[in-house]
């Protein structure tokens, strides 16, 4: 299914897979995580289905918290174990969704690599640690904002994503 999204325009892409998930839980929970390694670089990820660069991160699952979540999304997109709970920096409205996605914002740097560390998936075309002052061209805007309200230390600065 993914393979099949990688080859449809984008625009198309987003609609099918927010509909899918409509369909199934009309109020979506999702997660997004700020990691940082010890030189102070933040993960990003490239989607196979997506065009541009985000934060790791994904839907929570039923009987999940959002910091499990959040976790095991860093683990599953990038190879990365948390090695203890990521922080909660702040929950946000997702308009440019669906209008009814609510996603959280963790920050995460007590983690180690994994066997899969940084390695593509059937998801994940592409990660890596990125410093401050030499971000990928194509962040998604959702993505420049958080890392814009990271370096200013204001979350969050508002309520929508």
């Amino acid at each position: 299914m993914l393979k099949l999204l990688s080859i449809l325009p984008t625009p198309w892409t987003k609609r099918i897979v927010q509909s899918a998930v409509l369909i199934r839980n009309p109020y979506i929970l999702g997660v997004r995580v700020l990691v940082e390694d010890d030189q102070h670089r933040i993960l990003l990820v490239r989607h196979t289905y997506l065009e541009g660069w985000y934060l790791p991160g994904g839907a929570v699952d039923g009987g999940e918290t959002l910091a499990e979540a959040a976790a095991r999304e860093v683990r599953e997109e990038a190879g990365i174990a948390a090695g203890g709970t990521p922080d909660l920096l702040g929950m946000y409205l997702n308009r440019e969704a669906t209008g009814r996605d609510h996603v959280g914002l963790f920050h995460l740097t007590d983690w180690s690599e994994t066997a899969a560390y940084l390695e593509p998936n059937s998801e994940i075309a592409e990660a890596g640690f990125f410093a401050p002052d030499a971000l990928p061209d194509a962040l998604s805007p959702a993505t420049e904002r958080r890392l814009t309200e990271f370096r200013r230390g204001d979350f969050p600065s508002g309520a929508y994503w």
